[in-house]
């Protein structure tokens, strides 16, 4: 059993406040979550409004699954209109670890 982990520090350029910015981050979160059944949290800059970090992460049993599956994912957020990648970690986590 493996565990990935995806990391997101993104730019959400056109937000001017934080009311702004968690629409945008929920909607993101919710689409995510939706598409790829995977569990999304926000964990980074939560008081800056153009700022965000954001977690994803999935388990599987084969390690190029988990790839392709976050690869996916990064295509995803790239795709939103509303936010930047500034940039993007992925790790691959195992029972050993």
């Amino acid at each position: 059993m493996l565990v990935a982990l995806c990391t997101f520090d993104l730019r959400i350029p056109a937000s001017g406040s934080l009311k702004e910015k968690r629409h945008v981050v929920r909607s993101l979160t919710a689409g995510l979550r939706s598409k790829f059944n995977v569990a999304v949290a926000e964990v980074e800059h939560q008081n800056l409004w153009q700022r965000a970090g954001v977690a994803v992460s999935a388990v599987a049993a084969h390690g190029y699954h988990l790839r392709k599956v976050m690869h996916e994912v990064e295509r995803f957020v790239s795709r939103q209109p509303f936010v930047e990648i500034i940039d993007s970690r992925l790790t691959l986590h195992g029972q050993d670890d």
